[in-house]
């Protein structure tokens, strides 16, 4: 524990950070592009995967694709929904959170 932190019994210390900007968008279409690579990357393997009963593989990326592009449309749509109820925040300080009474 550093110097200036000190044990506080009782009430939790927020930092007077702003939260972050994160919608989710970036990270869903990361999964969904993983999602395709692994689809295309089993395609080769088609009749192997076929004589060994493991074809769902590929249904299951296929589904995975598909599900990311719907969470894809979600995220943009709920971003896009959030920015016209948003009101701005006032700057400075406005970390959120419970704040400690001094």
């Amino acid at each position: 524990m550093r110097d200036e932190q000190k044990p506080d019994h009782g009430l939790f210390n927020v930092a007077e950070v702003q939260p972050l900007d994160v919608d989710g968008i970036r990270t869903v279409e990361i999964g969904t592009a993983l999602w395709a690579v692994a689809f295309v990357g089993l395609l080769p393997f088609w009749s192997s995967l076929a004589e060994s009963g493991r074809l769902w593989w590929l249904w299951t990326c296929m589904a995975g694709l598909g599900l990311g592009l719907l969470g894809i449309d979600h995220c943009r749509r709920r971003r896009a929904r959030g920015e016209l109820t948003r009101t701005p925040a006032p700057r400075g300080g406005g970390g959120g959170g419970r704040r400690r009474a001094r």
